[in-house]
């Protein structure tokens, strides 16, 4: 269906395309709208009767299209937000999610009452979001942070240099923590924790990176040699923060116990009371 050209038929009609692949149609047409015209989103809904030339016509069929056979939106859009800052992202790295912003909350807490304390590493970097934020957020801060893809290191780069913390962070390709040899005060890992079963009947396989996604069996092979591999480099009084998936929280916590003994853990929940992130604070 072609519209007429002004913003709100092209507006309908985008909202119509969307129904029944997002559950926030209105919104993501909108969203796309601004991103196409440049401009802020409540411009165009103050301009309803503004009229689209042909080539802007085109790149929002275009972007119609890669929405409809259910690509992500921030992928079409090339960039989204987390904590409050703008990232690039692509399909070489997996799309921020809010979830994610109580890790960063927990971690930033931390570092402001443990002002010595400036030695970081975020594992599995992907867009480099969390390194970012800490780094953003914190005067001082040294974040070394790692990823097995290099294509997801080089839009982590590019979000670091963004936000003018190339000189913050330090990126490296890597397992984990394989190869690093500096005491850490914090370790901040998202890694992939959904298992391999699981994870082929979700529709978030088809488009994000599997890499980040699959956990492995069980869905914790990557935390699991984690909590193994992070004694060795976390200083005395540090702090590691993991994000996990809901139900593995008594799984991980005793995987923690067993690594860190005399330790510190805690499991603390998200905004809809699940279990989502892992503390354990050396002794």
């Amino acid at each position: 269906m072609t519209p007429t050209n002004d913003i709100a038929s092209w507006l309908s009609v985008l909202r119509q395309q969307l129904d029944g692949i997002s559950e926030t149609a209105p919104l993501d047409a909108q969203v796309v709208m601004a991103h196409v015209l440049g401009r802020p989103r409540a411009w165009v809904l103050a301009h309803p009767e503004a009229l689209l030339e042909a080539p802007l016509a085109a790149r929002l069929n275009q972007a119609a299209a890669r929405l409809a056979v259910g690509e992500p939106l921030p992928y079409v859009l090339g960039h989204w937000e987390f904590y409050g800052l703008e990232f690039e992202v692509d399909p070489a790295v997996l799309i921020p999610r809010p979830e994610t912003e109580l890790l960063v909350e927990t971690a930033l807490d931390w570092l402001r009452s443990h002002p010595a304390a400036r030695r970081t590493a975020d594992v599995g970097t992907g867009s480099g979001c969390i390194a970012v934020a800490l780094a953003a957020n914190i005067s001082g801060l040294i974040v070394y942070a790692s990823d097995l893809s290099p294509g997801a290191l080089q839009v982590a780069r590019r979000n670091a240099a963004r936000h003018g913390l190339a000189g913050s962070i330090r990126f490296f390709q890597g397992d984990l923590l394989g190869g690093m040899q500096t005491s850490l005060d914090l370790i901040c890992a998202n890694l992939p924790y959904i298992s391999h079963e699981t994870l082929a009947s979700l529709p978030v396989a088809a488009h994000e990176p599997q890499l980040a996604l699959d956990g492995g069996p069980d869905g914790l092979a990557a935390i699991r040699r984690l909590v193994a591999e992070a004694p060795r480099l976390l200083a005395p009084g540090g702090l590691c923060l993991l994000e996990i998936e809901a139900s593995q929280g008594s799984t991980v916590f005793a995987l923690a116990q067993s690594a860190f003994p005399g330790a510190d853990i805690c499991l603390s929940q998200d905004l809809n009371g699940q279990d989502r992130l892992l503390s354990i604070t050396t002794a």
